[in-house]
């Protein structure tokens, strides 16, 4: 994988691990995780005149994306309900590029070279690691986090496709970003009500804008290199967000970190390494 593909979805990674931190650290998750998406919409908006619409073909795949994320969001806020994030979070993003890579070949018909198949496992393996920290977790947290990594399995086959069609990566990412926020504040309004949805956004509106333009761009750095690479092999790069958020968990939050999360980091970046030389 060329060295500027791999800054660009590392950066990505850094990105993700903020906006999912913002939501973790919010009092209202589903709304937050809404918030964050609307902000991924607002922050795209400026942009759109300036772009090319994407090919009529990408349209399908733009309307599925934007069911399935609307599922993750869901997903993810109840995940966080019900678990702590040092479960949670690895179980989703670690499990999600071993399903595609297990299943890109037939898929995509991609393959992957010796040497990005085992940077690929090693990255996925180091993920998965910093799960045997909270193995004690609930089976209802655990089950929601394996459910949300099909879906993001499942996403990253239609917007990594949707992208290649589309005829312009970024194009197809910011048009995609504007449905689920409908969906997320729709569906959160209907729970709740207006006046409720209404007075979460007047005081914590910054907290989606912020989040929402970080999550927008790491995801198109990543579809962007998905027209460059295998897409299994960025989805398992752009997993290395569990590392970014190990290294905020530390330095920024002051949390102690055990040594099953120092491990992991090594076997995360030893992968990042793999897929370099590879």
């Amino acid at each position: 994988m060329p060295l500027d593909v791999i800054l660009l979805v590392l950066f990505g990674a850094f990105l993700h691990a903020t906006w999912n931190a913002i939501i973790k650290a919010g009092t209202n998750k589903s709304l937050d995780a809404a918030l964050v998406s609307a902000g991924g919409a607002v922050a795209a908006l400026p942009f759109l005149p300036f772009l090319p619409l994407p090919q009529p073909t990408a349209w399908p795949f733009i309307g599925a994306s934007a069911v399935l994320q609307f599922a993750y969001f869901q997903l993810v806020a109840a995940a966080y309900r019900a678990g702590d994030i040092g479960l949670v979070y690895p179980l989703m993003r670690g499990c999600a590029p071993l399903l595609i890579t297990a299943t890109s070949g037939f898929v995509l018909n991609e393959s992957l070279s010796g040497g990005a198949l085992i940077g690929t496992m090693t990255i996925c393996a180091g993920i998965l690691t910093l799960a045997f920290e909270a193995r004690r977790g609930s089976k209802h947290a655990i089950m929601l986090a394996l459910v949300n990594a099909c879906v993001i399995a499942t996403y990253t086959y239609v917007d990594g496709i949707g992208a290649r069609v589309s005829g312009n990566a970024v194009s197809y990412t910011l048009w995609m970003a504007l449905l689920p926020p409908v969906l997320l504040f729709a569906w959160a309004i209907s729970r709740r009500g207006l006046l409720a949805v209404a007075v979460h956004v007047r005081y914590n509106w910054w907290r989606g804008l912020i989040g929402g333009t970080g999550s927008i761009a790491s995801y198109g750095f990543a579809l962007w290199a998905m027209t460059k690479a295998p897409v299994a092999t960025v989805a398992a790069l752009r997993e290395t967000s569990i590392l970014f958020a190990l290294i905020i968990s530390v330095l920024v939050l002051k949390e102690k970190a055990s040594p099953w999360r120092y491990l992991a980091g090594v076997i995360i970046a030893s992968g990042g390494l793999i897929l370099k030389l590879g």
